[in-house]
């Protein structure tokens, strides 16, 4: 079982999944590639960055949080 939640992870799994690379993801966000990769290593992101990279990959993100809130029974499944 997963203890924690790695959302860098999971944008590197769907660029991998689209065929695109972090440089390209990089270029549309208007950061550097050394700044991309810096960030999706990391365990977390702030929702605003979270909710652009959302945007551009076409791909809810945010729903790794709850899909693990859900998981760990930490709220209701009504969410």
């Amino acid at each position: 079982m997963e203890n924690e939640l790695h959302i860098g992870r999971h944008i590197k799994a769907e660029l991998a999944r689209q065929g695109r690379s972090i440089a390209w993801l990089a270029q549309q966000m208007g950061y550097t590639r050394q700044n991309m990769y810096h960030l999706l290593g990391r365990k977390f992101i702030y929702t605003d960055l979270l909710l652009k990279i959302s945007e551009i990959l076409n791909c809810d993100f945010f729903k790794h949080y709850t899909d693990f809130l859900r998981k760990h029974n930490k709220v209701s499944k009504d969410i």
